[in-house]
């Protein structure tokens, strides 16, 4: 009963920190945290995007254990927590772009497909 409790938990768990990904900024920052540490300036310069809202992504962030952060005097660095969660990212969008890349090709079978069976396209292909 336990392990279920925990393994219910975990999930839990798991689907929290995906809902900080539900956001295109956040995404963009975990890329551009993946380069190393960053403050909210630079952050702010590289996205191009309001401090308020950037300083709001990285508060959920935080708070889910997706980011870490260190002061430096009057400057605040921030981290990505683990490594992994860059590459978990990247692995997403490599599954998102092999998947437009299959659609895109079935898009097209389909086109070609129709074109050849549609009754338009063979009254334009006859010659007078």
């Amino acid at each position: 009963m336990a392990e279920t409790r925990d393994t219910e938990r975990l999930y839990d768990l798991h689907a929290a920190i995906c809902k900080s990904f539900a956001n295109p900024w956040r995404l963009r920052i975990v890329e551009a945290l993946g380069g190393g540490e960053l403050t909210v300036s630079e952050l702010v310069e590289r996205l191009g995007i309001p401090k308020s809202n950037v300083s709001q992504h990285l508060g959920l962030m935080r708070e889910k254990g997706v980011v870490e952060h260190r002061r430096d005097g009057a400057h605040v660095f921030y981290r990505l927590a683990n490594p992994k969660v860059l590459q978990a990212c990247r692995l997403m969008r490599e599954v998102l772009l092999e998947r437009f890349e299959q659609d895109g090709r079935l898009s097209r079978v389909r086109r070609s497909r129709y074109e050849q069976h549609s009754p338009d396209k063979r009254r334009r292909s006859r010659k007078p």
